[in-house]
């Protein structure tokens, strides 16, 4: 009996031990379950993260994000500052959202690793600086920002959608927004704009970008008080022709930009104030009288073929006509004749 159980209790280590193995190996050959850092919330694929609304002064454990996460969500939050290699690392994410928190500057390469990052939203914070990185989105509404400094933005020539709503901008330099050649969407509503001579060059760009298909929202002039209310973009050019005279009386030292800072020979011979969308209705109109006087004239020659050719029929039949009225006054003035000697 004693044989009996000691073999018992072998062979039941040795299935323990075999169970074991077998654990051990499928554990190994299994892919690891997903983590998701807390408190965050993390969607059943790992492609979301939502740490939104969760008070955090500080990021959570990022390094614990599921693999090939697209979307971090961070909005609603206490972040007032960043490091440098916050997101290091997170090449995957197409999408961050930092709204609605107390974000005051971005530093340089925050975004670096983020190479397929495509939208950033970063609306409601206090940003005074940030990083030049290549997005196709960029929300930098209600920031408080009063300018767009020149060169800001030269290296976001892949930005499509942009939005400056609900800052505290004045006016802007042309100039600035020159590089985004592909951009399709521009938000500027809700800004204490200034249309005067500071504005008048950035108009005739917003006039460009619409002429090529893109779209501006309404930008309400607040000063000069008898523009106070209306669309920049329906203020007749015309308007702002005393700038020629101001710049003239200036010597030319003066731009058209925001700052009214002077601006240098090459960079005011690059950015002529010409209205495309004037222009375009000029040549239409000056094409469609032209046509007009074409047809007038066209009409003309062919009544006046027209009229030649029945005159000519008529003098034709006038000079057949001749003949027989020659030989009836004839006659006639032999009948008379007859008649005279008769009497006589």
């Amino acid at each position: 009996e004693k044989k009996c159980y000691l073999g018992t209790e072998k062979r039941v280590k040795l299935e323990r031990e075999f169970f074991l193995c077998v654990f051990c190996l499928l554990a190994a050959l299994l892919p690891p379950a997903s983590s998701c850092p807390a408190p965050c919330l993390c969607s059943s694929d790992g492609l979301v993260v939502d740490c939104g609304g969760r008070g955090l002064s500080s990021l959570p454990p990022l390094h614990l994000l599921p693999q090939g996460s697209r979307s971090l969500l961070l909005a609603n939050n206490k972040l007032a500052s960043l490091g440098a290699s916050a997101f290091a690392n997170l090449s995957s994410l197409e999408e961050l959202d930092l709204s609605n928190n107390y974000l005051d500057n971005l530093p340089g390469g925050l975004f670096r690793d983020m190479s397929n990052l495509t939208r950033l939203t970063l609306h409601n914070n206090s940003l005074t600086v940030m990083d030049r990185e290549l997005f196709q989105s960029l929300d930098l509404s209600l920031n408080g920002l009063s300018s767009v400094p020149l060169g800001l933005l030269d290296e976001l020539q892949s930005l499509r959608w942009l939005s400056l709503a609900g800052n505290r901008l004045h006016g802007l330099e042309r100039a600035a927004f020159e590089p985004l050649a592909n951009l399709q969407h521009l938000e500027l509503g809700q800004n204490p704009w200034e249309c005067d001579c500071n504005l008048r060059d950035f108009k005739h760009w917003m006039e460009w970008l619409l002429y090529r298909g893109g779209k501006v929202d309404a930008v309400e002039c607040t000063l000069p008080k008898d523009l106070r209310g209306r669309d920049i973009r329906g203020v007749p050019v015309e308007m702002f022709n005393y700038c020629l005279q101001l710049e003239d009386e200036n010597g030319g030292g003066e731009g058209g930009g925001g700052g009214g800072e002077p601006q240098s020979d090459c960079v005011r011979a690059r950015y002529r104030p010409v209205s495309v969308r004037r222009a375009i209705g000029t040549v239409v109109i000056a094409g469609v009288v032209c046509g007009i006087v074409c047809i007038m004239m066209v009409a003309a020659a062919a009544y006046g073929c027209i009229y030649a050719s029945l005159m000519a029929k008529y003098q034709r039949e006038l000079k057949k006509r001749q003949p027989l009225m020659g030989d009836g006054e004839a006659d006639g003035e032999d009948r008379e004749e007859k008649q005279i000697s008769s009497v006589a």
